[in-house]
């Protein structure tokens, strides 16, 4: 099959890369000149495992090609997938600009039984937009009527295991009434055997916030509960592991920490409670969800200054700068909030993180360091935000002094009393 795919940011080089691997040729789109320029020298302008070498690979065997011209990428395209970013508006709905600037480019070499999937995030009923806009542009431009086709195809890619998550999804979810339609897309996605579903578009849509606003409710649940542990004196991790157990509730996806973070979530919880106010329908556990996590680390960091007797003038290492290990994504990383509030309250802070690169607004009192050791050393207090494996397994007795020292273990990785044995005074979350 030919395919195009519009925008080559995270979703949409790694769709492409698989399934250029699946033998398709594949031709990535973009508006970005310099952002395709890097693509065609096969360097991924973001940090992906496996991703690179893929590409690599796809485009030494010529079945993956990235070009800026619409005219080159869509004429002869059987399917076009539209993966372009939709970023929050000012008003916490999806900001569709993009997609449906993508759909005005597109529509003026659209050939006939093409399909244009939609795999960027958007709200339910986007597709008659869409439509609309690809046919007003096909008549300003005096072009005659084609009969093309629409579908949603919604992404569940996680950074840090994007490819391995495309080449064996969960589920692939198909919206789109049209029998022949689907059956092409079935096609498409029968090697990856998973579970291939046909549903309504507007349900597919829905799907995809839906799923990551639940996860991002069990986190914020989880928190909720690790604050109620932390004045009586029970153990989260031993909560849920015992609420775990229970089948309806799994042991799987409990992460008490500092909230959620990265570059879906915390959007697709906004967009989805601004959707659902834009409806009438805002008197739900969404909005909350969101204000939780909002208010969640500054509610901690007063929390910590207090059990340390306040931040200034203190030695303080942050472990992990990425939202989450395997990736150097920054978007609503912990460290961004963290680090600000430290060094506004007086401490020096030093950082590592082995990919992220993070500069405060204030660079004042701040350095980051290529070693875990160099960044440590006579700390006051170290701060494990993020749960890279060079971090977990790391020897902190190379860096304890003789000074009183705190470790503060943000998503509960290590052990308290052996940290305890070396000398620190431990603070986790709901501990």
């Amino acid at each position: 099959m030919k395919i195009t795919i519009i925008g080559t940011g995270f979703v949409g080089v790694v769709t492409a890369a698989v399934y250029a691997s699946l033998g398709h040729q594949v031709t990535g789109l973009d508006i970005d000149k310099k952002k395709i320029k890097s693509l065609q020298k096969s360097q991924v302008p973001f940090y992906e495992p496996q991703l690179t070498n893929l590409l690599k690979q796809q485009q030494q065997q010529k079945r993956l090609k990235f070009t800026t011209s619409y005219a080159q990428a869509v004429k002869n395209a059987e399917l076009v997938i539209i993966a372009v970013g939709t970023p929050s508006a000012p008003d916490g709905q999806a900001d569709l600009s993009y997609v449906f600037a993508s759909c005005e480019s597109l529509a003026l070499y659209l050939k006939k039984q093409t399909i244009v999937a939609i795999k960027s995030t958007v709200p339910p009923g986007t597709l008659d937009q869409v439509k609309q806009k690809i046919n007003q542009a096909r008549q300003q431009q005096k072009l005659s009527k084609i009969k093309y086709y629409l579908a949603a195809l919604p992404e569940f890619l996680r950074e840090g295991s994007a490819v391995q998550d495309t080449l064996k999804p969960d589920r692939v979810l198909i919206g789109t009434e049209n029998s022949q339609v689907f059956q092409k897309l079935q096609k498409l996605h029968q090697p990856f055997k998973a579970p291939i579903v046909q549903m309504k578009p507007a349900s597919a849509q829905m799907a995809k916030y839906a799923a990551n606003a639940y996860l991002a409710t069990r986190i914020t649940f989880a928190n909720q509960i690790a604050d109620l542990c932390q004045k009586n004196g029970a153990d989260i991790e031993e909560v849920l592991t015992g609420i775990g157990l229970d089948k309806r509730i799994g042991p799987h996806y409990w992460y008490p920490g500092l909230g959620y973070g990265g570059s879906c979530f915390p959007k697709d919880v906004k967009e989805l409670a601004a959707y659902s106010r834009a409806i009438g329908e805002g008197d739900n556990i969404l909005n909350k969800v969101n204000q939780i996590n909002e208010n969640r680390i500054p509610k901690l960091m007063r929390q910590f200054a207090k059990k340390l007797a306040g931040w200034q003038n203190k030695v303080v290492a942050v472990l992990g700068l990425s939202f989450k290990p395997h990736t150097d994504d920054l978007r609503e990383a912990p460290a961004t909030k963290v680090i600000p509030i430290l060094l506004q309250a007086g401490a020096k802070v030093n950082s590592y993180d082995p990919m992220a690169q993070y500069s405060p607004p204030t660079s004042t009192n701040y350095q980051q360091f290529k070693k875990i050791k160099t960044a440590c050393q006579d700390a006051d207090v170290i701060i494990a935000l993020i749960e890279w494996p060079e971090i977990l397994s790391f020897d902190f007795s190379q860096v304890k002094t003789k000074k009183h020292q705190w470790f503060i273990d943000a998503r509960n990785q290590f052990k308290p009393k052996q940290l305890e044995k070396l000398g620190y005074d431990y603070l986790g979350i709901g501990r």
